[in-house]
């Protein structure tokens, strides 16, 4: 089963970008997240809506 909340790093590595870039895209608006007992989680949905975003932003550059 697929986690539902994935840690910064974790996200980071499944976006093949660094830590700190997600941290960028978090404090930005996006790439949503929450704190919960003071950890910061990104939903697993957030991190499909981040790459959908960005496969419309690439396709309509090459249109």
């Amino acid at each position: 089963m697929d986690p539902l909340f994935y840690r910064p790093k974790d996200a980071a590595t499944a976006l093949g970008m660094s830590r700190t870039a997600v941290f960028r895209l978090i404090k930005s608006g996006e790439l949503r997240s929450i704190k919960h007992n003071g950890y910061r989680l990104i939903p697993a949905a957030a991190l499909v809506d981040y790459a959908r975003a960005l496969e419309a932003q690439a396709s309509m550059e090459v249109a």
